[in-house]
């Protein structure tokens, strides 16, 4: 069966989540996966299973989530941009369809993912049609978060920065770049108040993102010191570091293959 790839957009504001919740569960909550994989149903009569390269939580927005789904070779010439651009909810955009390889999956051919993190400045007020996307912090230290920045970036065990409700055991990963306003998605020129801090590694634990932005806070309110963001890395504890960034403001950005 041809094999389909999709890239997505969407805002995460409604939906808890990218991954369908399972049978058991007696209310569920509509999610990114649901809502594409209701779209293939509609058409095909039959369930298509989505395979997305990452599971983005609960009110999570997504730049360009990539996923993949297999179908039989009479529906795999349909116009899937158009039904999707036609039927999916209007906060979820499939930005690109093609035919892949096979061998391709979305999840396990990725070699690296990147995000982004939007913060506030201003303590006096959020720009409305921004709110849905940023954490307010009011007024930061930039340096002493870039400083902090620098000690989390290379390879480390990143324990300390996992929720649990995961299986995963093997906590090293690679940051290969932590920086804010770089060029790729810089706003400061139209809006000032906004810092945009991207995420880019070999891959993510749950939730770390969202650990690391919060520790990354807490030294540009100097509720912590950037020196003390190693001794967080070397105790392998969640319980250690500083709480949990808003879903709000993360959005995933990139994935690379």
């Amino acid at each position: 069966m041809p094999r389909i790839k999709i890239t997505v957009a969407y805002i995460g504001t409604r939906y808890v989540g990218w991954q369908i919740q399972p049978p058991k569960v007696e209310h569920p909550q509509p999610t990114i996966q649901g809502e594409i994989e209701k779209v293939l149903t509609a058409v095909t009569g039959t369930l298509v299973r989505v395979h997305g390269s990452g599971r983005t939580d609960s009110g999570v927005h997504a730049d360009a989530q990539v996923a993949h789904f297999d179908l039989p070779e009479k529906w795999a010439r349909v116009n899937w941009q158009k039904v999707f651009t036609t039927k999916l909810p209007h906060d979820i955009a499939v930005t690109s369809v093609e035919t892949i390889d096979d061998e391709f999956h979305s999840r396990f051919s990725s070699i690296g993912k990147s995000y982004t993190y939007t913060l506030w400045l201003n303590n006096k007020y959020v720009l409305p049609a921004r709110y849905p996307f940023v954490w307010k912090t009011g007024p930061l230290d930039i340096a002493a978060m870039e400083t902090a920045a620098e000690s989390l970036t290379g390879e480390h065990d990143f324990a300390s920065f996992q929720n649990i409700g995961t299986d995963i055991t093997r906590t090293v990963r690679t940051m290969t770049r932590i920086s804010h306003n770089c060029p790729d998605y810089a706003q400061r020129e139209s809006l000032p108040d906004e810092l945009v801090w991207t995420f880019e590694a070999t891959g993510f634990l749950k939730q770390m993102v969202r650990n690391l932005m919060g520790t990354l806070v807490a030294c540009g309110r100097h509720k912590i010191t950037p020196e003390s963001v190693l001794d967080i890395l070397a105790a392998k504890d969640r319980t250690v570091a500083p709480a949990t960034a808003p879903a709000c403001g993360l959005c995933m950005h990139k994935v690379f293959y």
